[in-house]
């Protein structure tokens, strides 16, 4: 595991990269705007992909490098991953673009633009809670390239049942909230839950090539 710092137009992102012994393909994966990369999925992921040889880059925005508590504008995100992008690609492999939440987002919004091998979309926030009719479904629709949604099936910023038909794959963890946290009365247990998330993601990247 390395860690570098990167210089943006949004200020300086930080990149802790989980590097394959063998790697094909590198994953790069943003926090939401409520956390950051210890998120349980962000975590998984990192500690299960490279194994099956997907280079891990878990990747802390400029405002939570910053310390600021409150993500800014989402232009603001795609600006700081855009620059961000030309460490990602460095290693001279393919480069899925991921995130969680508001990540997933800038993933899907930059895609085309940054040449993007695919994109993984975790707890993609459809729309805010209770408020349905704020869809941001234009976005993932829009991604442009192969793509993953995993979402809880309790996710109150947008149920798998909520999504629209498209050319992306879903896959539900059941009873997952939106941090893919499910209630102890729950008959997975959150070991369970987390391992549909990488099991999700290694059958996925396995059919990338």
């Amino acid at each position: 595991m390395t860690t570098e710092i990167i210089g943006t137009d949004a200020g300086e992102a930080r990149i802790t990269w989980h590097p394959a012994k063998k790697p094909r393909l590198v994953l790069a994966v943003s926090h939401g705007a409520g956390g950051g990369i210890e998120a349980r999925d962000l975590r998984a992921l990192a500690s299960t992909l490279p194994a099956h040889g997907v280079t891990v880059a878990l990747v802390e925005q400029p405002w939570r490098v910053a310390g600021k508590k409150v993500a800014p504008a989402p232009k603001t995100l795609d600006v700081g991953w855009r620059g961000l992008w030309p460490a990602l690609a460095a290693p001279g492999l393919p480069v899925i673009s991921g995130g969680r939440s508001a990540g997933a987002r800038v993933a899907c919004r930059t895609a085309v633009e940054l040449g993007a091998h695919a994109v993984l979309a975790l707890s993609f926030p459809l729309h805010p809670p209770g408020k349905p009719e704020k869809s941001r479904a234009d976005e993932l629709l829009g991604a442009g390239v192969p793509t993953l949604v995993v979402q809880g099936g309790n996710d109150p910023f947008g149920k798998p049942e909520e999504f629209p038909d498209g050319d992306y794959e879903l896959i539900e963890v059941p009873y997952g909230d939106h941090g893919f946290a499910v209630p102890k009365r729950a008959p997975l247990g959150q070991d369970e839950a987390v391992a549909v998330i990488t099991d999700a993601v290694v059958n996925w990247t396995g059919s990338l090539g």
